[in-house]
């Protein structure tokens, strides 16, 4: 072998490989929206080799309180090639007592997980030529320690000869990554963050406050789960990952539109208080308040990596540029609905993370509302309305426990908004939405309880297209959404007058007029006044990962059609005025636009479909 190979000597591989899907068609598809799941770390040998080496630098992340650091990869081979590659490992080191060989068929010791991130050792332009190389990789606090190996022979038979030191957060339990989101009142905003602390170490806590006034401390509930709690692979297998604690905060009586400042801490046993970074939020306005309000709505946007890993065939090249245009308006934003399509992990726990910390710039500073999306949800005898192996076996749990929502049971991922002017009614398009089921129902008193006269924008949101779609996979199936979504669903919106509908799940930005029946109900395209007798569809799925086709026939409903990366803002200047505006990720100029004014009668006015007929009364 040539060399001991601590620490790592302990790698162990399990057999169990992260084929995703029931059909070759499904695992093709699911391996390019997951980098990881391309390693094929069952078939890993380990042989390793005298004459190549693997270095980290420093030894110590994170000495300035910095949650995200870099690190230096130093490596080198004599037999360097282009099928060399450079994995993340996290935790460094592994017990094979936990992760057996569970054909029996193996050579020990053997590599139980896939790493946390990767990349190819050649993206160093010398190291062909010198068999030397150095990559630039960016981490985050993990909750664990790092390792980093060299690999030969590919993706598809890696074979490990070198392995590095181990280098490691100053704290590596530290609590990071605060996303708000709003509570189930309207007063009220909830803080959810990540430690490595157990209530057993440590007391979580929120320490906030108004500007200018005295700090208050609001304790936080602790949350976790574990392997057993997965689904399926490579959840349950090769891309398990322990998630640590996830722990919110409930802060309420806050002041309409006052800002606040706070920060997460956790007490120890011995009194010493570990503190995260401070934050500031503007708290929500009160229900129907006359107040600027600003709202970004998008769906499927996944991670992406800053340093270039991972990312291995142009996979969600728009999330950063979503990401980082958000940031850059973030003084323009009161609240973001991302629709579906999280993170894109599949089964790869360790995304998750990478994900809060994408977006921490955003969720820390204005509430992050989710939907519930295939890629969440899906897995077979789990109650999915669908019976896909999306999620990778996550059947939910990570988007139920990472994130919080307001909904009566988060396994059940619908719930109501009331956002100043706004009602939200978010629906989860992965469990049943016909009529009769428990999630219509829903929806039927979300839209029918909203006072119009108060909260005239009212809004429907949901992962996939219930509403209509003009992209080639719709089309080439015959439909023009969801089967039954549109049939089931249109009734309502029509009955109680939804303005807008929203929908991700089709990589691409779409826009209708108002449409009922199929048919266009009014033929302006950028300025609505009046009576609205139609909702206005679109299709917000140009979040970040890669992108889908239309069809070539363009249907007569809709009006604005984008293959691009983007988002919808939407801006209720007041009870009156309305702004839509759908702009691009790589910019952030607005490429459609239209505005909705009118008056609480025009909101009242019976239109087709929508007041019960009239009767001869005496």
């Amino acid at each position: 072998m040539g060399r001991t190979i601590y620490p790592l000597l302990y790698l162990v591989l399990f057999v169990s490989v992260a084929i995703i899907g029931s059909s070759a068609a499904a695992s093709k598809r699911l391996v390019a929206e997951q980098p990881l799941s391309q390693i094929a770390i069952h078939r890993a040998r380990m042989m390793l080799d005298s004459s190549a080496s693997i270095h980290a630098s420093p030894s110590v992340l994170g000495l300035q309180g910095q949650d995200t650091d870099v690190v230096t990869v130093e490596y080198s081979s004599s037999n360097a090639s282009s099928n060399d590659w450079i994995a993340v490992f996290s935790p460094a080191k592994f017990n094979e007592s936990i992760c057996p060989d569970a054909s029996g068929k193996g050579q020990s010791p053997f590599l139980c997980t896939a790493p946390i991130k990767f990349q190819w050792a050649n993206y160093s332009s010398s190291y062909l030529n010198s068999g030397k190389g150095s990559l630039q990789l960016q981490l985050i606090n993990q909750r664990e320690d790092f390792s980093f190996a060299l690999f030969t022979g590919g993706m598809s038979k890696p074979v490990l000869v070198a392995v590095s030191n181990t280098i490691s957060f100053v704290n590596p339990k530290a609590p990071v990554f605060p996303r708000l989101a709003l509570g189930k009142q309207w007063n009220e905003i909830t803080v959810t963050w990540t430690s490595g602390y157990s209530i057993n170490e440590a007391v979580p806590f929120v320490e906030w406050g108004k500007f200018g006034g005295a700090p208050t401390q609001t304790p936080a509930g602790t949350l976790t789960f574990s392997q057993n709690s997965m689904c399926g692979a490579p959840a349950r297998t090769v891309g398990w990952r322990d998630p640590g604690f996830i722990h919110t905060s409930f802060l309420d009586g806050l002041w309409p539109n006052q800002m606040y400042y706070y920060r997460v801490g956790h007490q120890l046993l011995n009194g010493t208080i570990v503190w995260g970074k401070p934050y500031s939020f503007k708290a929500p306005p009160f229900p129907g308040q006359n107040s600027l309000q600003r709202v970004v709505i998008f769906g499927d946007m996944g991670k992406a990596e800053r340093d270039g890993s991972n990312e291995y065939s142009n996979n969600q090249p728009g999330s950063l540029n979503t990401t980082d245009t958000l940031i850059k308006d973030l003084d323009n934003i009161d609240v973001v609905f991302h629709i579906g399509d999280i993170t894109y992990a599949n089964g790869y726990l360790s995304q998750w993370d990478q994900f809060t910390a994408q977006i921490e710039p955003i969720a820390s500073h204005v509430p992050y509302m989710l939907a519930s999306g295939n890629h969440e949800r899906d897995w077979p005898d789990t109650g999915s309305y669908y019976d896909v192996k999306d999620s990778g076996g996550e059947c939910g749990v990570l988007a139920e426990t990472m994130f919080y929502v307001p909904a009566e049971n988060r396994a059940n991922y619908w719930y109501t908004i009331d956002y100043g002017m706004f009602r939200f009614c978010i629906g989860d398009t992965e469990h049943d939405w016909t009529e009769g089921s428990e999630q219509y129902k829903f929806l039927e008193n979300c839209f029918a309880t909203v006072d119009r006269k108060h909260q005239p924008w009212l809004v429907f949101a949901a992962h996939r297209v219930l509403g209509y779609s003009s992209s080639s996979g719709y089309v080439a199936k015959g439909l023009t959404g969801e089967p039954n979504g549109r049939e089931s669903l249109q009734p309502l919106w029509q009955k109680y007058r939804v303005d807008l509908a929203f929908f991700g799940h089709e990589h691409m930005y779409e826009r209708t007029c108002p449409v009922y029946e199929n048919q266009c109900v009014n033929t302006n395209k950028t300025q609505y006044s009046g009576t609205m007798n139609g909702t206005i569809h679109a299709v917000v799925g140009g979040g970040g990962k890669s992108l889908d086709d239309f069809s070539t026939l363009v249907p007569s409903w809709s009006l604005y059609r984008d293959v691009d990366f983007g988002f919808v803002k939407l801006t209720a200047f007041d009870h009156s005025s309305l702004l839509f505006e759908y702009k691009k990720s790589r910019d952030g100029q607005a490429y459609d636009t239209f505005t909705i004014t009118r008056e609480y009668k025009d909101v009242l006015a019976c239109v087709i479909d929508s007041c019960p007929p009239k009767t001869v009364s005496s």
